[in-house]
């Protein structure tokens, strides 16, 4: 009688311990732990309830967001491109998608998500922000007019869109709507939002040492600012002050490491110190962002004519100006490496071309003047 008791609490114990683990229960703990945010015991969790439920797309999106949350945004990629293949293509999912790759500074990766997102949900504000924001970080300045001005309208009193949309204008040198965007945020009060900007438009009038305190002004209100250290550094970089620049450049990029303009500029201060590797690695960061942007293509070949890399320069160099014809530099650069390496003709060639570029850059000064 006392075996037949052992074994019915014995059967007891294993039947709540397998109801314990039931498919249900681990789900359930995962999204507890998940919300408590103990996000590794969820990720094991989802990952334990996913073994056996492949297909709950859903389940598998919110292994993405924990992923996410522990900043494993690759894997939090591949899961939420996995759940939107296992279903409709759901708004929520695909919206995480692109911020996994907004947040991991894969910008042109979230622009291609955000733009197709933005077509199937053209009133969502959250989405049009987004990818306002991710044209800005791609130098895209009339796409992020064009997709803003509308929205604008109707939410006049929005500061977000303001800084956006003044931001664009004044970068496109459309400085009275940007001065009217910089007077919709001051009248929220001063803010370094609006203290960047100002700087922004001092920056463009070449005034540098009004666009700095301006930039200053910014940091003391807030220095989590994204950008605001970018812009303090291009000008102080701009005047001449390359030590401060290049502090600003490294406080920029050690809260925002994907930042284009930091990156980019800090690798021309490191290849002037001749720190070829630290130079050549932030130009890689700053091409994740804007992939084959001819101004970081550019740099790269300077650096491989400095190591010897001639033929890789020259390679790089001419495609360079393939795309872009009036890259003087580029062509002035071209134009060196063919007469090192005995091809006159193609070095003649390409002075005949810096000669008439700049002859056409002066005429064009003298008739703007007045």
């Amino acid at each position: 009688m006392r075996t037949t008791s052992v074994t019915l609490i014995a059967l007891f114990l294993a039947a709540s311990a397998a109801a314990q683990e039931s498919p249900d229960a681990v789900v359930k703990q995962a999204i507890q732990a998940h919300q408590a945010g103990d996000f590794e015991h969820a990720i094991q969790g989802y990952r334990k309830f996913l073994a056996s439920h492949p297909d709950s797309a859903d389940i598998r999106s919110n292994l993405g967001a924990a992923l996410a949350s522990t900043g494993r945004y690759d894997d939090a990629i591949a899961e939420y491109r996995q759940a939107l293949k296992q279903g409709t293509r759901n708004p929520r999912i695909w919206l995480n998608l692109a911020l996994a790759y907004y947040k991991s500074g894969q910008i042109s990766n979230a622009t291609e998500e955000l733009t197709a997102l933005h077509a199937a949900q053209p009133a969502n504000q959250q989405v049009t922000l987004l990818l306002a924001d991710c044209w800005l970080r791609q130098g895209e300045d009339p796409k992020v007019i064009e997709l803003l001005t509308p929205l604008e309208k109707e939410n006049q009193g929005d500061p977000a869109i303001a800084y956006l949309l003044g931001t664009a204008l004044l970068r496109n040198k459309q400085l009275e709507r940007g001065q009217q965007m910089i007077d919709r945020i001051l009248r929220h009060g001063d803010s370094a939002e609006a203290r960047l900007l100002l700087g922004t438009a001092k920056l463009n009038a070449l005034e540098y040492n009004a666009a700095i305190e301006e930039f200053e002004i910014a940091v003391q209100l807030n220095p989590k600012l994204p950008d605001v250290y970018s812009y303090l550094g291009r000008a102080h970089m701009d005047s001449g002050n390359m030590a401060a620049a290049r502090s600003d450049f490294e406080k920029e990029l050690a809260q925002n490491p994907n930042d284009f303009q930091s990156n980019l500029n800090l690798a021309v201060l490191l290849k002037q110190d001749q720190d070829y590797d630290n130079a050549r690695k932030s130009l890689d960061r700053a091409l994740r962002v804007r992939p084959g942007n001819l101004a970081a293509l550019y740099q790269i070949a300077t650096i491989d004519v400095a190591t010897g890399k001639v033929d890789d320069a020259r390679t790089n160099l001419e495609n360079i100006v393939k795309q872009a014809p009036d890259f003087v530099e580029a062509h002035v650069s071209l134009a060196t490496i063919y007469y090192r390496q005995k091809r006159k003709a193609d070095g003649d060639r390409e002075r005949a071309i810096v000669q008439k570029l700049n002859a056409e850059k002066q005429e064009k000064e003298a008739a703007s003047k007045p």
